[in-house]
């Protein structure tokens, strides 16, 4: 079997297991608290002028809270949302986000910017002007390895960021594994924030 199948197939196992030991995390709402305060704490997080927050859904850390704090301090918060480009390619959109209320449900039930507003004027952002990226994920290592849904959708945003932009992967200690299962395309993180640890991660090389 080809290297690259035997690694999908590797990340599948890994995809199942976290999902499930994220599934079943007790208290939530507590760690997610826990969680977000660090982000909010650490200095990469200080110095940034421009964050951008996932906005937690499902079994996910919870950010949204969080999300109307950060935009409470001033700086510029943005918010991604799933669209397409224009030949189809799956791809996240970036919102300027003024307000919490301006979000409404979406096609999965996630909060975002309301279709009819998409291609509103000042309201979108170019991947590099983010300087700190709150990112999800479904399983970490200590290492800043991470391991998607296997979408992409994050993997063409990770490629478009400056290099100085600080990637920051935030979940709950039971998500953290011994080693992702990275290929070369794979983006490290800087930083990797569960209620229990900070992990100082791999990162970007420049060049890369």
């Amino acid at each position: 079997m080809p290297t690259h199948d035997l690694t999908e197939n590797a990340k599948s196992d890994q995809r199942k297991q976290a999902y499930a030991a994220r599934a079943t995390q007790p208290n939530k709402d507590a760690l997610s608290r826990v969680i977000c305060q660090k982000v909010l704490d650490h200095p990469a997080y200080a110095q940034a002028e421009t964050v951008m927050w996932y906005v937690g859904c499902k079994s996910e850390v919870r950010t949204v809270d969080f999300i109307a704090e950060g935009l409470s301090r001033h700086q510029r918060i943005v918010v991604p949302y799933c669209t397409q480009d224009a030949e189809g390619q799956k791809i996240l959109g970036l919102w300027l986000l003024d307000d919490i209320n301006e979000l409404v449900r979406g096609t999965w039930g996630i909060l975002e910017p309301p279709q009819d507003r998409w291609q509103e004027q000042g309201k979108q952002v170019n991947p590099d002007q983010l300087d700190l990226i709150i990112v999800p994920g479904v399983a970490f290592d200590d290492k800043g390895g991470r391991l998607g849904n296997g979408a992409g959708y994050y993997d063409r945003l990770l490629s478009q960021l400056t290099i100085t932009a600080v990637l920051m992967g935030i979940c709950f200690q039971s998500q953290i594994v011994d080693e992702v299962k990275m290929e070369s395309h794979d983006v490290y993180m800087d930083w990797v924030v569960t209620e229990h640890s900070t992990y100082q991660g791999s990162g970007r090389k420049p060049g890369k």
